[in-house]
């Protein structure tokens, strides 16, 4: 399978090549001011959708403003939104941590800068009929994953390595589109999909006998995390100083007490999920107010925090099982949050 990896990520390899070439001064950017805000974009892996609601209530609320920014968004997968990030054409990402350790081993310019997931999301999705327990059970079975350049292919790689069966031989392996993915698994197409802990959540919220394994458990991962532009790290601080604080100040709101308000902000932003909305606040108090935004070390340190030994450990996952070429140390890479604040 490893020439899968090679074929899907190698967007990152001519990245870097292109980087190598052109110097650092590709991911140059000059910034923007108006009415008295510095203009900044960020950029949102995958579709506008509520559980984006840390962003949107930052910008709805004033907590950019208050920092000084005029935030925008938009939506791409995550390669491409490493790749503008890089080249400057946005200043801050917002991409899963899998696709950043990928991205950095091939030489693109970009610092993490918050963890803003504190667990990676990706799951074994079954269901309760025909129940997939743990990995090697799913030896003989149909399994969907939604591409083999996804981080959650990169994981079913990795579990059957551990758990000694091919993909090849061992099970039938089919891609099906991020939008069908779950119809797939309740019209039977699959008997399992590797994809997100969310559409966990809300399948049973819907009522669905879904069963789920998350893969945390047996693979270090982060999910969506903010990335900047290297130059904007090293030129303009302040004003990744300010991203963070606004993104902080949501982020407690959201996590005390404000949570229903920030559903109803963030439904603003993705109107396909209309009618949803009962759903949407089960999920993200189930999950991302129990898990993703929060954890031992985000309640003694602070939001956006991570542990340096588990983003060493995704990078040396993939190394292992051949994602990447080049061993990464990533905490050249990673940013505490505190870095900003003793920075002019």
């Amino acid at each position: 399978m490893k020439r899968y990896f090679k074929r899907a990520f190698g967007c990152f390899a001519l990245l870097g090549v292109l980087f190598s070439l052109c110097g650092c001064a590709c991911g140059e950017i000059s910034l923007r001011r108006a009415h008295g805000l510095t203009k900044v974009t960020v950029q949102i892996d995958g579709a506008a959708v509520p559980y984006y609601a840390p962003l949107y209530v930052a910008k709805e609320k004033g907590y950019f403003a208050r920092e000084g920014l005029d935030v925008s968004f938009i939506y791409a997968d995550a390669s491409t939104v490493l790749k503008n990030v890089a080249v400057g054409n946005v200043e801050f990402g917002f991409p899963n941590g899998d696709s950043v350790v990928s991205a950095i081993a091939n030489g693109v310019p970009i610092g993490v800068v918050h963890t803003t997931y504190q667990q990676g999301i990706g799951a074994i999705l079954s269901l309760e009929g025909n129940p997939v327990r743990k990995p090697a059970d799913l030896k003989g079975k149909t399994v969907a994953v939604t591409g083999l350049g996804s981080p959650n292919f990169v994981q079913l790689q990795a579990l059957a390595a551990k758990n000694g069966f091919s993909l090849r031989n061992d099970l039938t392996l089919k891609t099906v589109g991020t939008s069908a993915i779950t119809q797939a698994l309740q019209g039977g197409e699959a008997d399992a999909i590797i994809f997100s802990r969310v559409r966990y959540f809300a399948m049973k919220n819907k009522g669905v006998p879904v069963h789920e394994i998350p893969l945390e458990r047996y693979f270090p991962s982060y999910g969506n995390v903010l990335v900047a532009n290297r130059y904007l790290i090293d030129r303009y601080p302040q004003t990744v100083r300010g991203f963070i604080r606004a993104l902080d100040a949501s982020l407690s709101d959201l996590t005390h007490g404000k949570l229903a308000g920030g559903v109803k902000i963030a439904m603003r932003y993705a109107p396909g999920f209309k009618g949803e909305e009962k759903q949407v606040l089960q999920t993200m108090n189930e999950l991302f107010v129990g898990d993703l935004w929060q954890s031992d070390l985000t309640r003694r340190r602070g939001f956006g925090f991570s542990d340096p030994k588990k983003w060493q450990s995704i990078a040396d996952l993939q190394y292992r099982y051949g994602l990447i070429d080049t061993p990464v140390k990533m905490k050249d890479y990673v940013f505490q949050p505190d870095y900003f604040q003793a920075k002019k």
